[in-house]
């Protein structure tokens, strides 16, 4: 970025948020800001009173995204979009999601303050959801946004009150025909700023990380289907135990991921147990499956070995398997342009940073089907999130706002 001092953010002023500082909160218990609730919406209203005090023109469209908008001179030209997702998971951490917001719009505000209005439209968004921590699904507010999801189905998905997402958007205030359409068309480029995540940055010693692409993921629930018997008088021999079968299968999953190794993984995470009786074998067991690899060719071939082995364990043990796939996000690879850029300006700069792919699943891969796209990253301390100990420093959040408001700059202000 041609002249000036190092940006000095309005947002982003510590790299701690005092506990119990925000709604929703409990003192020492982290975040919880689901999609649709008054945490979320008080959030968003926040930021836009932010957004418009900082200059910045914001609007809400019908799912509840919202933008803050830098006008560009040349009204022909397309939007140069950043930012990430407002909501988190349950007891969550101070900077998922939020940091990538927060970034942008000290971004804008930096680059207006600075050089005035851009040659090209700058937007800074606060994507409604992207954890999938209320409603069983995830990416809503980018999925709308990229044209992956269809609005008239939020009828169809509900919560573990049956509150559907029809009801909780309208009840937000969202939901209406007369709210602008999400689909975005006018999109040249999206930038996401974000924390690790996890600990290589931190032991590498490295500043910046460089996403070159996002994993795709798999997500099943299976139910394995036995007999419920007592537990004294149901000989070993004779027993149709769905947990016993599903710690097979469990073990399985465990030993052929490391069989196949980096990058693939592979996590069984939630389990359902009925009856769940101490005296009681287990007659019917669901659980989740989580995998995940950067190859789409990788993927498909271990998720077919390992459902595989999962029906002949089910057959072994006269136990019935059925499986739903109900996410199948393809790996997402990133614009080799804007990342030689991100790569430049970090040299430049001075900044260790590494080309690295993101395990976890982040907004950025659904606009890469839309638009050039690139991701950076800054460390986490220890490599925790989704946790209330997420923590990334002031200087590793300054250092990735450097970074995002010079490729900004470049892609905005400069003459191409």
């Amino acid at each position: 970025m041609s002249g000036g001092n190092k940006p000095q953010s309005p947002v982003v002023t510590t790299g701690q948020a005092p506990a119990g500082s925000g709604p929703n909160e409990e003192r020492g218990r982290g975040v919880t800001r689901l999609l649709y609730t008054g945490a979320w919406r008080e959030a968003q209203h926040y930021l836009a009173e932010r957004m418009r005090e900082f200059g910045l023109t914001a609007r809400f469209d019908r799912v509840g995204n919202l933008y803050g908008r830098l006008q560009g001179t040349d009204p022909a030209s397309k939007v140069i979009l950043t930012g990430s997702h407002i909501d988190t998971v349950r007891s969550g951490g101070h900077y998922d999601g939020a940091y990538g917001i927060a970034a942008g719009i000290a971004a804008l505000v930096s680059l207006k303050e600075r050089f005035g209005p851009p040659r090209r439209t700058l937007e800074v968004v606060s994507l409604c959801e992207e954890e999938g921590s209320r409603f069983p699904l995830s990416y809503w507010g980018s999925g709308n946004a990229t044209g992956v999801y269809d609005l008239r189905s939020a009828a169809t998905y509900a919560d573990p009150d049956g509150v559907t997402m029809q009801a909780a958007m309208e009840a937000s205030g969202f939901g209406a025909d007369a709210q602008p359409d999400p689909l975005r068309d006018d999109l040249e480029a999206f930038v996401e700023a974000h924390i690790e995540q996890g600990v290589i940055l931190e032991r590498t010693g490295e500043r910046i990380g460089i996403v070159s692409a996002i994993v795709g993921q798999r997500r099943y629930t299976l139910t394995l289907e036995g007999e419920a018997n007592h537990a004294g008088t149901t000989p070993m021999t004779m027993r149709q135990d769905a947990l016993a079968g599903t710690a097979e299968m469990m073990l399985a999953a465990e030993t052929e991921a490391l069989r196949h190794g980096e990058p693939l993984v592979a996590t069984i995470g939630r389990l359902n147990v009925k009856p769940n009786t101490p005296n009681v074998v287990p007659g019917a067991v669901s659980f989740t499956l989580d995998v995940r690899h950067s190859d789409e060719a990788e993927l498909s071939a271990f998720c077919e070995l390992l459902l595989g082995q999962f029906e002949a364990i089910a057959a072994k043990r006269s136990l019935k398997l059925t499986c739903d796939l109900w996410m199948n996000a393809k790996p997402a690879p990133m614009d080799e342009e804007l990342s030689g850029r991100l790569q430049s300006i970090c040299a430049a700069k001075g900044m260790a940073h590494r080309t690295m792919v993101s395990g976890a699943g982040h907004d950025a891969q659904l606009f890469s089907a839309v638009c050039p796209t690139a991701m950076l990253f800054v460390p986490s301390r220890r490599g925790i999130s989704h946790s209330p100990d997420e923590y990334s420093s002031p200087e590793a959040l300054a250092d990735g706002l450097g970074v995002l408001t010079e490729l900004l700059y470049q892609l905005a202000y400069e003459e191409r």
